[in-house]
């Protein structure tokens, strides 16, 4: 796994995160569940996220840097999501992060003795969906169509059009699409 190491984060960053919090606890976390879409994805635009007009994020969801994230088309952060996004983190296409999932990019050396801040992006497929108080680790890669179940602590890339589970998780099946 390919990390980054991160020597400090400036002034700017720390100011823009400063002001996203506040902006975000004033103008949209006491609003209704998923109430409101367009003026979250607004104000996460505004911070720098990329975000598509179809993207749902609830309000009491956490985005700790808006310029890391990426949501594409009828992607979904739910409720209690903590989206620690100190590296990117993309969400595919129809895909879900169930509530009270943590998405993590960061962490630190434990093979060094200054334990340096390292990161590596999350990035999620398509027609993925994350259960709920799932964990995903820094520098994994969520295939297309993958579901991660609820709890599960996912430390590896998972591969497309799996189902996983448990902590840490394990492959339990294929993931077939049954016609409606």
């Amino acid at each position: 796994m390919n990390h980054k190491y991160v020597d400090h984060l400036g002034i700017r960053h720390k100011a823009l995160r400063m002001l996203w919090s506040f902006s975000w606890g004033v103008f949209a976390s006491w609003l209704p569940r998923s109430f409101c879409s367009s003026w979250k994805r607004f104000l996460l635009r505004l911070f720098g996220a990329e975000i598509a007009p179809t993207a749902v994020v609830y309000s009491t969801a956490r985005v700790y840097y808006p310029p890391n994230l990426v949501m594409k088309d009828y992607s979904c952060l739910a409720s209690d999501v903590d989206c620690y996004n100190v590296d990117i983190i993309e969400i595919g296409n129809y895909s879900t992060v169930s509530q009270g999932t943590f998405l993590c990019t960061a962490s630190h050396d434990v093979m060094s003795n200054g334990h340096e801040l390292i990161t590596a992006p999350i990035i999620i497929g398509d027609n993925a969906w994350i259960g709920a108080k799932a964990y995903i680790g820094m520098g994994v890669n969520i295939g297309n169509g993958v579901v991660v179940g609820a709890t599960a602590s996912v430390y590896k890339s998972v591969e497309p059009w799996s189902v996983v589970g448990g902590n840490p998780a394990k492959f339990i099946k294929k993931r077939v699409l049954r016609d409606a």
